[in-house]
């Protein structure tokens, strides 16, 4: 996978130290993987990724297209903490087949198999826009941007958040989501019936509803305002329905 990049964070505080950031229980990290994210302190998204807690090491398999600032937002926090970042030369593969070993479940849904990290790409020919789709998964950069709120991209359903393991970077934004209000507004799957094409503003009876993203075949996904997308939408020159 040439688009993801994979950090090395060393040292003796690289638990503790990650673990007061992300939204995730790194300690569940040991000897496994987990899916967490970095947020702002207002609660919105810098970067999502996977942790894999090695013997020495924590492992940070992230988009290449935010491992820079992922890595910068990380060494702004570090301070005093002992621990080292560096970017490694490993290789990020995934499929959905039997499992190679060394490999790991992907934590966020059980249909998206496993992901691998050696030196040579080992993973399949699945039609990963297709497999999201269907299971509602947000990707970096095209569902998952700098205004999203984690909450109203799944991520509690993709165990991306824990609401016990204490504060991290954005905590506050995010509980009060979780225990305060309905979300009015999130990412949807959606039915397409025409032409239509990722980022086109989405509308019913000529109000704005949101926007739509991954498209495969007659499905997509949609940022939606949950209020005005009961009926048929209009996207470019489909028409869409949301798929409960």
């Amino acid at each position: 996978m040439a688009d993801r990049t994979v950090l090395s964070i060393g040292g003796d505080d690289r638990v503790s130290f990650l673990q007061g950031l992300v939204t995730n229980d790194v300690d569940r990290a040991a000897g496994t993987i987990i899916y967490t994210a970095l947020l702002t302190p207002q609660g919105k998204f810098i970067a999502d990724f996977f942790v894999i807690g090695e013997q020495n090491r924590l492992l940070i398999d992230v988009a290449t297209s935010h491992a820079q600032k992922l890595g910068q937002r990380l060494m702004m926090y570090r301070l005093r903490a002992a621990v080292t970042i560096e970017q490694t030369d490993l290789i990020v593969s995934r499929g959905t087949g039997t499992k190679p070993d060394g490999a790991y479940s992907d934590p966020r849904h059980d249909a998206l198999g496993w992901r691998a990290y050696g030196a040579t790409d080992i993973s399949d020919q699945t039609d990963w826009d297709a497999l999201r789709v269907e299971n509602m998964i947000p990707e970096t950069g095209i569902e998952l941007d700098d205004d999203t709120y984690v909450l109203e991209a799944g991520f509690e359903r993709l165990h991306g958040v824990d609401f016990k393991k204490g504060c991290f970077v954005g905590q506050e934004i995010v509980a009060r989501m979780k225990h305060k209000t309905t979300l009015k507004k999130g990412l949807a799957r959606v039915s397409v019936a025409g032409q239509a094409n990722p980022g086109d503003p989405i509308t019913a009876d000529g109000k704005p509803v949101g926007t739509l993203h991954t498209v495969t075949g007659d499905k997509a996904l949609a940022f939606l305002r949950f209020d005005r997308a009961e009926g048929a939408m209009q996207a470019g020159e489909a028409t869409l329905t949301r798929l409960k």
